[in-house]
C-alpha cells in the first residue's frame, strides 16, 4: 500500500454561521458544502461563499452535472442549484446512518459510517446496486480517472483512502494531520481534493497524490 502525508494546498473559513461542516461536492466553478440547514457555495479562488440554499444538509453533497443531491437524515434530496427547490427524494440506503455521496457512472455512492461501506444505489429510487466494504469509518466519498477515494475520521485520526471498488481493499493512503477531520471528501477532477472539515466549521484543499505512469495506463485501457 502506498502510503503519504497530506499536503493542506488551502484552507477555507470558518464560515460566518457554519458550525460543522459536513458533505462537500464541486460543480466545476464552486465548491457547495452541508452545513446543518443549509447548502452553501464558496468559491475556492477568493475564498469567499457566494450563496447559500436554505435546505437540510446533514451530511453527503453530490453533483451530477447539472443538480445537486443532499442526504437530509435517512433521504437523499434532488435540488436544483439555481432554485433551490427540491426536485425529487429517495430513501437512503443506511436509513439515518449515511456520511459521505458521490456521483460518477450515472449512479450515487454512498457511505455508510459505522458500518464502514460504500453503497452504489440508482438515483432514481434508491435501490442499491453494489456494495463495497471498507475497513474503517466511510466520512466521504469521491470518484476520479476512476478511481474511488474515501474519507475516514475515527477520533484524532484522519486519512484520505483510495480502494479496489471491486475488493475494497485500501490501495493508497493519505494521512492527515493530527486532530483533523475529514467530514466530506470531493475531487476537482484534477490535482484537489476538497474536504470538509467537521466541528472546525472549514473546508480544506489537499493536493491529490500524482499517479504512477503505469496506474495511468491501466485506468486508460481499463
Amino acid at each position: 500500500m502506498k502510503q503519504s502525508a497530506a499536503e493542506i494546498i488551502r484552507e477555507y473559513g470558518p464560515f460566518p454561521g457554519v458550525e460543522r461542516v459536513a458533505g462537500v461536492t464541486y460543480d466545476g466553478q464552486h465548491v457547495w458544502f452541508a452545513s446543518g440547514d443549509r447548502l452553501n457555495a464558496l468559491d475556492p479562488a477568493s475564498g469567499k461563499a457566494v450563496c447559500s440554499i436554505d435546505v437540510a444538509a446533514h451530511a453527503g453533497t453530490a453533483f451530477d452535472g447539472q443538480h445537486l443531491f443532499q442526504i437530509a437524515e435517512d433521504r437523499i434530496h434532488k435540488i436544483d442549484p439555481k432554485t433551490g427547490r427540491v426536485l425529487a427524494t429517495i430513501p437512503a440506503p443506511g436509513g439515518g446512518g449515511d456520511s459521505g455521496l458521490a456521483w460518477a457512472e450515472g449512479t450515487l455512492w454512498v457511505g455508510q459510517y459505522r458500518d464502514h461501506r460504500i453503497h452504489q444505489i440508482d438515483p432514481q429510487t434508491g435501490a442499491i446496486l453494489r456494495t463495497i466494504e471498507s475497513k474503517r469509518f466511510v466520512t466521504g466519498v469521491t470518484w476520479v480517472d476512476g478511481e474511488l477515494w474515501h474519507g475516514t475520521w475515527e477520533g484524532e485520526v484522519s486519512d484520505l483512502r483510495r480502494i479496489d471498488p471491486k475488493t475494497g481493499e485500501v490501495l493508497e493512503r493519505v494521512d492527515m494531520p493530527s486532530g483533523t477531520a475529514v467530514s466530506g471528501l470531493e475531487s476537482d477532477g484534477a490535482d484537489r481534493f476538497f474536504c470538509g472539515g467537521g466541528n472546525s466549521g472549514k473546508v480544506r484543499a489537499v493536493r491529490r497524490p500524482k499517479r504512477s505512469a503505469e496506474a495511468a495506463r491501466n485506468a486508460e485501457t481499463a
